[in-house]
């Protein structure tokens, strides 16, 4: 008999949402995450309708809620002017949180429900699928040692090593950019992010629990803003917007990119999350995506019996076929944020007055709350 009924290699949002659904149908869960404290990097922080739904049902949504910040609605702006204006509505909802406190959120609650369950400062060195049980090398702080389980979820990232060892194909999507974005004070009571689509590039303006603003800058031909002293003259030179920064204040460069595995399971193994799909964060949909394809997971095991393998190709076909529909938003957000001449931006704000239309403005707004993901 396998020490665990699943095990899920990497404590991210994703990882540890799977392992907090299947510790309340009563299953075996073990986690490994390699960091050995948790992350403090803010990065996701957008959390959609089909992501609240994952959290109701994993039994954090109303501590995610009790922290977060609900933001009322967005707007686009163009050189000086704004395109359009749409709400959030109760049923269509958008909250902010930083994602070190929903991993926090996270944590606890499975610490609640199997209190053995996560293992931090661990390594997943192997995965070996023997047909009946999944063999496991782990390096752990107390050294080297194999794992069995009926299933191993690996939900290690977009830079996931298992992937590769798993063969298959990480292909390309449409849509890839650079970016950078810091988070400032901001204490005002707006809660409504902004776009900026601007002849230099796109910039983002989110609003954050505790006075708090998040902004990201595409990047252009002048290179990185390396500083907070330079991303926020990149603001300031693109929408007119004064930042008050500090100085010390570490600037986050990223690069958006796409990508889908070409298969997302073998035998007892599944990827899951941004080992399965990378999502352009431009958009907001990587982390909620992952919650989803998480909640279809757990469906299927809780209609599995523990040992038996389970049928996973429906839930592949609808994990890349989510995946997909995503990437091709976020492939319009990037190309509606790229740099461009004049007469290009001006076809832009068209574009975008017409998605901000009355007759329009419903479908719009799903389009940017994850509506049909």
């Amino acid at each position: 008999m396998p020490e665990h009924d699943v095990l899920v290699v990497g404590g991210g949002p994703v990882g540890l949402l799977v392992a907090c659904l299947l510790a309340q149908d009563g299953r075996r869960v073990r986690v490994h995450e390699q960091r050995a404290e948790p992350g403090r990097r803010t990065r996701a922080i957008g959390i959609h309708r089909p992501g609240l739904d994952a959290l109701d049902a994993a039994g954090v949504g109303t501590a995610v809620r009790a922290e977060a910040l609900r933001l009322t609605g967005g707007e686009v702006r163009s050189r000086g002017r704004r395109l359009a204006s749409l709400d959030f509505t109760a049923d269509r909802p958008v909250y902010t949180l930083p994602q070190p406190r929903t991993e926090g959120l996270l944590r606890e609650r499975l610490q609640r429900l199997q209190g053995d369950a996560l293992g931090l400062g661990s390594t997943v060195r192997s995965v070996r699928d023997d047909g009946t049980v999944v063999r496991v090398g782990v390096d752990g702080t107390d050294g080297r040692r194999e794992e069995t389980a009926s299933m191993v979820v690996v939900a290690d990232g977009v830079r996931s090593r298992l992937r590769r060892a798993f063969g298959v194909g990480w292909a390309r999507r449409p849509g890839r950019a650079r970016y950078a974005m810091l988070d400032v004070e901001a204490p005002t009571t707006d809660d409504r992010a902004v776009l900026f689509f601007e002849p230099d590039g796109l910039v983002e303006s989110f609003p954050l629990p505790g006075g708090r603003r998040r902004w990201v800058v595409r990047e252009g031909q002048g290179g990185p803003a390396a500083s907070a002293a330079e991303l926020a003259a990149v603001v300031a030179a693109r929408t007119g917007q004064r930042l008050v920064v500090d100085d010390r204040a570490t600037v986050s460069s990223f690069v958006a990119a796409q990508h889908v595995a070409e298969r997302v399971h073998r035998g007892r193994v599944v990827l899951l999350g941004d080992a399965a799909h990378e999502v352009s964060p431009i958009g907001g949909q990587g982390m909620n995506l992952g919650w989803t394809a998480a909640l279809r997971l757990a469906a299927v095991l809780r209609d599995t019996e523990p040992g038996d393998r389970p049928d996973l190709d429906a839930f592949a076909r609808r994990t890349r076929t989510a995946a997909a529909r995503a990437q091709r938003r976020s492939a319009f957000f990037m190309a509606m944020g790229a740099p461009a001449p004049v007469p290009v931006v001006a076809g832009r704000e068209s574009l975008v007055r017409t998605l901000g239309s009355p007759a329009l403005r419903a479908w719009t707004t799903g389009l940017l709350t994850m509506h049909g993901l």
